[in-house]
């Protein structure tokens, strides 16, 4: 049995064949990556204004993952979803715009106060929180919060595996740090710790790497 936490939902899918799937799944995640990357790069250029979270950014990058998979890419769904290994269950799929525009206010009305991990970690886990889309989530999830830490470091950021390859390759910590924030929540408390401690190590990884690939 899998233990990832696939998205349980009624679709029809557009391609049947797993090896089909696994190789449009790989082109897809270039594309979402340079998209993610497109945005970054026009929000990071002097000229170009404060940055604002929005909804549309998210879709966007959804469909790129999804596209000629999931009759749904880059619309929110329609239906209930299940996390599989998981204890969480996501809101209603009608409540899903609201959290969504709640998410991108906390971002944008905390940018300048909060530092980027902190908002990275936020959106890491409040994505999947919501788990907005019938599919896609943890793929989206992560190259959202990848953008926004590297606007809010007006960077783009060096060295290679980047920090969305190093949780895909070790996913044991990110479930565990989404578990624990899953756990306070439930409380009323938003405490992003072990996310944030999670990301701060994976970030100086990824900077750490590409110091060593520039002296050699």
């Amino acid at each position: 049995m899998s233990d990832d936490r696939h998205s349980k939902a009624d679709f029809v899918e557009l391609i049947t064949d797993p090896t089909e799937k696994a190789q449009r799944e790989a082109e897809n995640g270039v594309r979402q990556f340079r998209a993610a990357l497109d945005i970054i790069v026009s929000n990071i250029v002097p000229s170009s204004g404060a940055f604002r979270l929005k909804q549309a950014t998210i879709l966007l990058l959804n469909q790129e993952a999804l596209q000629g998979i999931h009759p749904l890419a880059g619309t929110y769904r329609n239906s209930h979803v299940s996390i599989g290994q998981s204890k969480h269950v996501p809101p209603p799929h009608i409540e899903v715009p609201d959290h969504i525009a709640e998410m991108c206010a906390y971002v944008n009305d905390h940018w300048d106060e909060k530092g980027a991990i902190h908002l990275a970690s936020y959106l890491l886990w409040r994505l999947n929180w919501i788990h907005p889309f019938a599919d896609g989530n943890g793929r989206t999830a992560r190259v959202v919060s990848y953008l926004v830490l590297s606007i809010k470091l007006k960077s783009l950021l060096p060295g290679l595996p980047t920090i969305p390859d190093q949780i895909a390759a070790d996913k044991v910590p990110y479930y565990r740090a989404l578990e624990m924030a899953d756990g306070l929540w439930q409380q009323g408390i938003l405490s992003l710790a072990t996310m944030e401690e999670m990301l701060e190590g994976m970030l100086a990884n990824q900077l750490l790497n590409a110091t060593e690939e520039a002296s050699t």
